[in-house]
């Protein structure tokens, strides 16, 4: 059975939106990420959930896929069966994966449950924090634009 989909306008309307024992977990998430999130990013709902972007007075040209759009740097979205934290930083910089998954294997909470960007959660209760704060301090504007542009398809 699918999940309602609901428009919202905002991250806290979004978190409101889903399913009351997914709350807490999406607020924490969310505050663990703006916290660490280096200025310059902006938060906006984006792609049925919230996204973290680099606005177009950053970077003009936009998402490549389509211009009109910011570049997108990551995500935070309840799935049906798990809450999904999305990076494009692991997904374009192998060092970045393989501090990450180094980093998660120490901490012995159990097998990572990752695609290519996405992080899946499927036990809330054993949600890294720390680590994803970690991980989202990692890269500044700058530095995730030069891995965008040096990464992203040519024309």
């Amino acid at each position: 059975m699918e999940q309602d989909k609901v428009v919202t306008t905002n991250p806290e309307e979004y978190i409101e939106s889903q399913p009351e024992e997914r709350r807490e977990a999406l607020a924490k998430l969310r505050q663990t990420i703006v916290q660490n999130l280096p200025a310059g990013f902006a938060e906006i709902i984006q792609y049925g959930g919230i996204g973290y972007v680099v606005p177009h007075d950053i970077y003009a040209a936009g998402y490549h896929c389509n211009p009109k759009e910011p570049l997108p740097f990551a995500g935070l979205a309840n799935r049906k069966h798990y809450v999904a934290v999305y990076h494009l930083g692991v997904y374009a910089d192998q060092n970045l994966l393989e501090w990450f998954v180094q980093a998660y294997a120490a901490l012995n909470i159990g097998r990572l449950d990752m695609g290519k960007s996405c992080i899946r959660f499927n036990n809330i209760k054993k949600i890294p924090y720390r680590l994803i704060g970690q991980l989202f301090a990692k890269l500044t504007v700058r530095e995730y634009v030069q891995l965008y542009e040096g990464t992203k398809p040519k024309k």
